[in-house]
């Protein structure tokens, strides 16, 4: 007779189905805009004001100011960014958010003639935001899929380690003799790592066809690959002259 296997699972999967900014609850700013040096002519002001009436919750660059809620899930928050795109005769600017893989989400343009630079880029973005709506944030939705009395002939594997690590929705760090870096989970073939404090994701790894293998796409652009190594994540960091090192960050 054929052994029969019965396998009572419930699997619960979080799912955050936000593409929009009206989508997100929270949106952080930078500490320093794109294209600015070390004067913001008041944008910051103005942006932050704006969007709170516009019912988002507006948090720092900086992830340790961050609520407890924003940070049990990095993911939901937005990060805004405003952009120096002035020409010869206009003063312009570009308000971008991007999500927690660095994806751009939403993009306003601005633009005036008013050349003095404080009222200036006050007005582009005043131009800009006009196009930004109101927040109406989705609820996390949570799909839970039922596996109930499924019949193999063939006894049931045990799960590994690694995938349970995969699975889970816990952070884990991540730490060399430079950073300290949190992971976290996006799904079963994704996830990044940010650094300690910062919302803007160091690297972001999605599964190659080889197990345990990643394509790494890196903040500065460029992109490797990764892989696990004893528990611990590995990434080739390209240098110059298409030369690469390894640099091993230790599970903590």
């Amino acid at each position: 007779m054929k052994k029969l296997s019965t396998i009572i699972a419930t699997l619960c999967i979080t799912f955050s189905y936000a593409q929009k900014v009206s989508d997100y609850k929270y949106i952080a700013l930078p500490e320093k805009f794109s294209g600015f040096k070390n004067e913001q002519y008041k944008m910051d002001v103005l942006l932050s004001k704006t969007l709170k009436q516009k019912q988002y919750i507006v948090v720092s660059g900086n992830r340790s100011m961050w609520t407890a809620e924003a940070n049990s899930n990095p993911c939901s928050v937005l990060n805004a960014d405003v952009i120096n795109d002035s020409g010869f005769l206009r003063n312009k600017v570009v308000l971008e958010f991007k999500d927690c893989n660095g994806k751009v989400v939403g993009s306003q343009k601005g633009s005036t003639p008013i050349k003095e630079y404080e009222a200036g880029f006050q007005d582009a973005l005043k131009q800009a935001l006009v196009g930004v709506p109101v927040s109406f944030p989705k609820e996390i939705e949570t799909t839970q899929v039922a596996v109930q009395e499924v019949q193999s002939s063939e006894p049931v594997k045990e799960v590994s380690a690694e995938k349970v690590e995969s699975s889970s929705n816990e952070s884990v760090k991540f730490v060399n003799a430079k950073l300290t870096l949190q992971k976290i989970q996006i799904n079963n073939n994704q996830f990044i790592l940010v650094r300690e404090n910062s919302s803007i994701p160091f690297a972001t790894f999605r599964a190659a066809i080889k197990r345990d293998v990643f394509r790494v796409k890196l903040d500065s652009g460029d992109s490797t690959i990764g892989y696990f190594e004893n528990g611990n994540i590995v990434i080739e960091m390209p240098k110059v002259n298409d030369e690469y090192i390894k640099e091993v960050f230790i599970a903590k």
